[in-house]
């Protein structure tokens, strides 16, 4: 940690954080603070630099232009590239999931430079956009039970050979390339359509960002009944006849 301080980071919460996203940072600053960690949240607007001593950065999803001013923005910046560097954790979700890869389209129809976190590429769907509750294993060697979400994207993305994929869907299209595969993640970097928001459906994946900042294999328990009961409602909806 930063000087004994968890330090939390939302990134760009005025042009990402359109479908509750936000939610992701409110349960990992909770989360944090009931294991009685001093938590520090910094909120970074498009107009301000990505400080590089955070230990954990979430990014939200958005629509297409405003995907398109942040990837732009984030580039110039430079400074999530450099916190990775330092061995941060980011997590992130849809549009931002897809600005941490190589590239992806754009709202001018462009490919757009990604910031290069993750080995993914993303191009536009041409079927029937993915929407709806999902449900999948995550990647057995990250240790949680099942992922729960709800995907809202044209979108599909393809990983390449160093990403691993969050998760195998159950239900629902993930990344939409129909081969199973929802999200993506490398050592530190995270990235899924699902959105929930995802954190509060899976408390968790926070758990694993903040044993994965904190460098421990374990956290103290915390009360997880209200959480456990949303996954339940979830999961039974996920299973349902369409």
């Amino acid at each position: 940690m930063s000087d004994n301080q968890l330090r939390v980071v939302w990134v760009y919460p005025d042009l990402l954080s359109t479908y509750g996203d936000q939610g992701n940072v409110l349960v990992v600053e909770r989360r944090a603070r009931q294991r009685g960690l001093d938590v520090a949240r910094l909120d970074v607007r498009s107009d301000q630099a990505i400080p590089t001593s955070g230990d954990i950065y979430l990014i939200g999803g958005g629509e297409d232009r405003p995907q398109r001013l942040a990837a732009e923005r984030l580039r110039r910046d430079g400074g999530l590239q450099r916190a990775v560097e330092n061995g941060a954790i980011v997590f992130s979700v849809c549009a931002g999931y897809q600005i941490l890869g190589h590239e992806f389209i754009n709202d001018l129809g462009q490919r757009e430079p990604g910031l290069g976190l993750l080995d993914v590429v993303s191009v536009r769907g041409e079927g029937a956009r993915c929407v709806g509750d999902v449900l999948g294993d995550i990647d057995p060697r990250l240790g949680l039970p099942p992922l729960t979400g709800f995907e809202n994207h044209q979108g599909v993305t393809h990983l390449g050979p160093t990403a691993r994929p969050l998760a195998r869907v159950r239900f629902g299209n993930g990344n939409g390339t129909g081969d199973g595969t929802e999200g993506a993640y490398n050592d530190t970097v995270f990235g899924t359509y699902m959105h929930g928001p995802v954190l509060a459906r899976n408390p968790l994946i926070a758990d694993l960002l903040l044993k994965l900042a904190l460098d421990v294999n374990a956290l103290p328990p915390t009360d997880d009944r209200w959480y456990e009961a949303l996954r339940n409602e979830r999961i039974a909806a996920a299973q349902q006849p369409a």
